[in-house]
């Protein structure tokens, strides 16, 4: 009796974990197919799109004849939000007139809602769609609703956040680099400098302050910032970041003094040569090769001569190519005293054709 039970109740095991495997097979089949069923119909929606876009980007909307397809869809979340984000990506292909049309198909389908959702939502990639959206689209009173994310724990939102800001208000956006912790990437210091066309003239003490922030990567884009705009001013200031703690906040000063460049630079770049770390003396190198201010040539012939680096050597042979000293090059390769290495690296300098 005892054995015909423990049968029956391993049947009955058996029988529900093989009813609970089906229906989870007949559960995957059917979101299977409803995925394949949206995929299709993402994939002709996007053909519907992208022949709307392209039509109004060429003939305007008031030239076009009604599309039933594009209409009969328009309805549908799914379709804005597509319609949203192709518009949003064919924006950064197209300028002028062809970027105006796509904004005011934006404005006359009412897609602002659309993205302003997405800022309501918890998965961080869709808050960064809709930042990118609303910038693209140039909703510029969404700017209350985008600053907040400035602090979003989350470097994709907020990054969207900062080039908004930029985006939208220029220099003026960039006052988060007052109190940012986080690290601006190459890729976003790239974006943030290409969106700022000008600097007000009243905006040397921002900048100053920027430079004297702990976050390097914002004293690195402050840097760029000198650099393409040429702030001739904070020259002084450039001086002083020659004895920060970081190497490559020395190496981007080193760089940012070739762009101000002014008669006392190379004095300023030989006085720190010595104090400074390997990679920064490469640097400083560089620098005398690309300026070609004869008042280095002194200098470059006693680091070829008397320097420890092989490395450094090398830098200051193609800087001395660069300055033409060809004949003091000749006269180093035929002396007896002349090592092996170092005519190797005079010839190396020479065979580049680094002059």
């Amino acid at each position: 009796m005892f054995l015909t039970t423990s049968v029956h109740f391993l049947f009955l095991v058996f029988l529900g974990m093989l009813s609970l495997v089906l229906l989870l097979i007949i559960a995957v089949l059917i979101y299977s197919f409803y995925q394949y069923r949206e995929s299709v119909q993402a994939f002709r929606w996007s053909e519907v799109i992208n022949k709307r876009i392209s039509e109004v980007i060429v003939y305007g909307e008031d030239e076009m004849s009604p599309d039933d397809n594009f209409s009969s869809a328009s309805g549908s979340s799914i379709f804005r939000n597509l319609f949203l984000q192709k518009l949003a990506e064919s924006e950064k292909k197209f300028s002028g007139a062809a970027q105006n049309k796509l904004k005011d198909l934006f404005r006359k389908y009412g897609l602002q809602e659309e993205a302003l959702k997405k800022l309501c939502q918890k998965k961080v990639h869709l808050i960064a769609r809709g930042i990118q959206e609303l910038t693209a689209m140039n909703v510029e009173e969404a700017l209350p609703k985008i600053a907040p994310f400035l602090s979003h724990p989350s470097a994709q939102v907020y990054q969207e956040a900062q080039y908004a800001m930029v985006h939208f208000k220029g220099f003026e956006g960039l006052h988060f680099l007052s109190s940012i912790t986080s690290t601006i990437s190459e890729w976003q210091q790239l974006r943030l400098l290409i969106s700022i066309t000008q600097i007000p003239d009243n905006s040397g003490d921002h900048i100053k302050s920027w430079m004297e922030r702990s976050n390097d990567s914002v004293v690195i884009f402050t840097l760029k910032l000198l650099r393409k705009f040429q702030i001739l001013s904070l020259y002084p200031s450039v001086i002083n970041l020659l004895d920060h703690s970081s190497p490559e906040i020395r190496i981007q000063a080193v760089q940012t003094l070739l762009s101000l460049e002014n008669s006392s630079t190379i004095a300023h770049l030989i006085e720190i040569y010595p104090h400074q770390p390997v990679e920064v003396q490469k640097e400083i190198l560089k620098v005398m090769k690309k300026s070609k201010d004869q008042r280095s040539t002194d200098f470059l012939k006693d680091q070829l001569l008397n320097g420890s680096d092989s490395g450094l050597k090398v830098y200051a042979a193609e800087a001395l190519c660069a300055l033409e000293k060809h004949e003091y090059l000749a006269e180093v390769l035929q002396k007896e005293t002349s090592s092996e290495e170092l005519i190797q690296i005079i010839k190396y300098a020479l065979q580049e054709k680094v002059c």
